[in-house]
């Protein structure tokens, strides 16, 4: 009966302290600054950490003025004690698990940068014409 009783408060204290590690993403940019989007949110500018929740890929964008926006499909990959079983047998354990994406950024050309003004010269004026 003993032996059961601490069977039983074994496994309640195991299931208390299951998940109690983290997962994050840590994003990095040259030069620093850049506005990051992340699966279509604007999470801040970097250097960045977020936390998530599942591993797999996701769609990460960065811009900044006078850089080329960037555009990225990395992954998160799962490490080897997320796999079963060692994820169960892990489950008491605080594990934090830190995913780094660095990108470099590019200047943009100056060919680049008189179109967009252009650009924004002509959306200027169309907005002005409508009523």
């Amino acid at each position: 009966m003993i032996a059961r009783a601490a069977s039983t408060a074994l496994l309640i204290f195991l299931a208390t302290v299951a998940g109690c590690g983290s997962r994050t993403i840590f994003v990095t940019s040259d030069p620093p600054g850049a506005l990051v989007t992340l699966n279509g949110v604007e999470v801040g500018p970097t250097p960045l950490e977020v936390g998530f929740r599942f591993y797999g890929q996701y769609d990460l964008r960065l811009r900044k003025d006078g850089y080329e926006p960037l555009a990225a499909a990395p992954w998160a990959a799962a490490p080897w004690y997320d796999y079963p079983p060692m994820d169960f047998i892990l489950l008491p354990l605080p594990i934090n698990t830190t995913v780094r994406w660095h990108y470099e950024m590019q200047p943009m050309s100056v060919e680049q940068d008189s179109h967009d003004a252009l650009v924004e010269r002509a959306e200027d004026m169309r907005q002005a014409i409508q009523p």
